[in-house]
């Protein structure tokens, strides 16, 4: 409906709620406000009160989260869920029943067979964790890591699936879980954004429906920061242009904007004020935070700022010069980020999309993260920040036993897309490490044991930051939507 129709509509009953209940409504207000039970309402356009807008539900644990999003799908079979009896069977086919009803995305039925992995799986801290020869700085963060190796969806394309993991449904126009989370708790940072997407490589399939605010009001979406120059397009002021003039441009277009909100009541006018003012803050504050000269040498060393990109490789999809340095920056700007109060960080790279070279493609995507995400982990751990920061690191789904066997191909060197069994870990705010959680059948096919539904893990997640998932709703077109849809339920010993 139109904002200003609806308003005319609802005049009788606004003035009948000022009439009638309004002097003691204010009167309620002040009482609560006096014995400190009523939070102060921000002006419009300024920055909510710290440390939390709103309360979560209960006690959080979580108060700040890092969610690492390896857009295109990373092979569990080849890094977290070694399968011996795949290996053995390895260039076998499976019973016709076993594939009848699955969907592929490219895999042909009538030829497919089983693909073992060359990769060495060892056991590592003293929670005796498996991991991968491909992740052995990883590795070495176990005994802080929960893994889950049950994950599943039903979304079995990219950016249907991507949709999923970070909307909660395979559909455009619903709030990513890092606007949730905002909405639900707002930021402790008065000069950057709540939300803040950092990229790196390709770009995920999902692009900016990833970290979109969907129905959510603007001011909730993630707002991408670029590697170089001014972190957001048009930040600086043009030459000439005086910080007191543009105090005094902003004074002038908010007196307008606040005209134009009270006719019509519209909130994406809150949402535009308090974004020009945010952008007014941030000239000073993101400049500072993108500076990593203020780090030390030895923690630039740690996180791999400054490598060069893996000689004589590719990650099977057209490598992007520069994207080892990308990554280790983005890791370790995250931490800066989560210092300065930002809410949800997204840490994306792409893409791990490998239906062919996957050995290649593998050993140049983790020669990437491997060594820049265990240095997050670490700095987070040593600076006191781990314990209150929620680390997670998934994908859209994982990738199939079977080699991909398109037509034309010579022999099997990749997997196809794979929702029905995948891996999923998650470090820090609240989470209880060095633990396996779930199982998948001898070959990496199926759920064998504790399965874990996307809509279970953000439940999960919610549940960390003090939210119930069932409570934490927006109304929308008649309907109280939610991160979890109509499902969900929180997986207890995951929690710390």
């Amino acid at each position: 409906m139109n904002p200003m129709l609806e308003n005319i509509l609802r005049t009788r009953r606004d003035f009948l709620t000022t009439s009638a209940n309004g002097l003691g409504l204010l009167a309620l207000a002040s009482l609560l406000k006096q014995d400190g039970l009523l939070a102060e309402e921000a002006p419009i356009g300024e920055a909510p009160a710290s440390p939390f807008t709103r309360p979560p539900h209960f006690a959080p644990k979580a108060k700040n989260c890092i969610f690492v999003f390896m857009a295109g799908a990373p092979s569990q079979i080849d890094l977290f869920d070694p399968k011996p009896k795949l290996n053995e069977l390895d260039g076998q086919g499976l019973p016709q029943e076993m594939i009848d009803k699955v969907r592929f995305a490219f895999i042909q039925k009538e030829s497919a067979v089983l693909m073992g992995s060359p990769r060495k799986f060892k056991k590592h801290g003293e929670c005796g964790m498996e991991m991968s020869d491909l992740l052995p700085h990883l590795s070495e963060c176990v005994d802080d890591i929960a893994l889950v190796r049950s994950l599943h969806s039903e979304a079995f394309n990219h950016h249907p699936g991507q949709l999923m993991l970070n909307c909660g449904v395979p559909r455009f126009g619903l709030p990513s879980m890092g606007s949730w989370i905002n909405y639900a708790l707002g930021t402790e940072s008065q000069n950057l954004p709540g939300y803040v997407v950092l990229t790196a490589g390709r770009g995920s399939s999902g692009g900016a429906s990833n970290w979109s605010s969907g129905f959510l009001p603007s001011s909730y979406q993630g707002v991408r920061f670029r590697n170089q120059g001014d972190p957001v397009l048009n930040l600086s002021s043009p030459e000439g242009i005086s910080k007191e003039m543009q105090r005094k441009s902003l004074d002038v277009l908010q007196t307008l904007n606040e005209r134009r909100f009270k006719k019509i009541h519209d909130d994406e006018i809150t949402s535009r004020i308090a974004s020009y003012e945010l952008a007014y803050r941030m000239q000073s504050a993101a400049p500072e935070l993108m500076e990593l000269s203020q780090e030390t040498q030895e923690t630039l060393d740690m996180y791999g700022v400054g490598r060069k990109d893996l000689d004589g490789k590719g990650d099977g999809r057209g490598g992007q010069t520069g994207t080892y340095n990308q990554f280790s920056s983005n890791c370790l700007l995250a931490r800066r980020l989560v210092e300065r109060g930002v809410r949800f960080v997204s840490l994306i790279h792409a893409s791990w999309d490998h239906h062919s070279g996957l050995d290649d493609g593998l050993a140049y995507n983790c020669g990437m993260a491997d060594q820049p995400i265990a240095a997050l982990l670490k700095d987070l751990k040593r600076r006191g920040l781990l314990d209150e920061t929620l680390v997670i690191w998934g994908s859209e789904f994982g990738r199939t036993p079977l080699g991909e066997n398109r037509p034309g191909r010579q022999s099997n060197t990749g997997r196809d897309h794979h929702p029905t069994a995948f891996s999923v870990w998650m470090a820090g705010g609240g989470i209880k490490g060095g633990q396996v959680y779930g199982e998948t059948d001898e070959l990496g096919w199926n759920v064998a044991e504790n399965p874990v539904h996307i809509n279970d893990l953000h439940a999960t997640i919610l549940h960390l930051f003090g939210l119930n998932h069932e409570k934490l709703t927006y109304r929308y077109q008649g309907r109280d939507f939610r991160l979890t849809d109509v499902a969900g339920h929180v997986i207890q010993p995951l929690l710390a």
